[in-house]
C-alpha cells in the first residue's frame, strides 16, 4: 500500500468513527428524558449528569479523533465509554424475545466498533 493512500485510508476511519461519536453525542440531547430514565432505571445515581457529561466527552473525544488530535487518547477514551455504556444500558441478560436479541446485536456492533477504535489508536501510536 502506498503512504498516500494509507494516510486517507486512516483519516477516513478516523472521520466515519468520531463522526459517530459526536451524531450520537448531540442526538443525546434531543432526548434526555428518556435517555435519562433508562439510566436511572439501571440504578445510576445522577443519571442526568452522568448522561450530559457522558455526552460531551464522547463529542469532544469524536471531534478529537476526527481531527487526527491525540487519537490514542481519544479512542481509548472511547472504549471505555462504549463499554461503560453498553454495561449500563444493554442489559440483555434481563430481557426477553425481541428486546434481547436486539440487544445482544447492538452488543456485538459496539465490539465491533471497539475494534475500529484500537486499530486507529494503534495507528496513531
Amino acid at each position: 500500500m502506498q503512504d498516500g493512500s494509507a494516510f486517507v485510508m486512516l483519516a477516513l476511519g478516523r472521520l466515519l468513527l468520531g463522526g459517530l461519536y459526536v451524531a450520537g453525542g448531540v442526538q443525546h440531547f434531543f432526548v434526555i428524558v428518556p435517555l435519562t430514565e433508562a439510566i436511572e432505571a439501571r440504578g445510576v445515581p445522577f443519571a442526568k449528569w452522568v448522561l450530559v457529561l457522558g455526552s460531551v466527552f464522547q463529542i469532544v473525544a469524536g471531534i478529537l479523533l476526527m481531527l487526527g488530535l491525540f487519537v490514542a487518547a481519544a479512542a481509548f477514551g472511547l472504549i471505555v465509554f462504549t463499554l461503560a455504556a453498553t454495561v449500563m444500558l444493554l442489559n440483555f441478560w434481563d430481557m426477553q424475545a425481541t428486546a434481547r436479541d436486539s440487544a445482544i446485536n447492538t452488543w456485538k456492533t459496539n465490539m465491533a466498533i471497539i475494534g475500529g477504535l484500537l486499530i486507529a489508536a494503534a495507528g496513531a501510536m
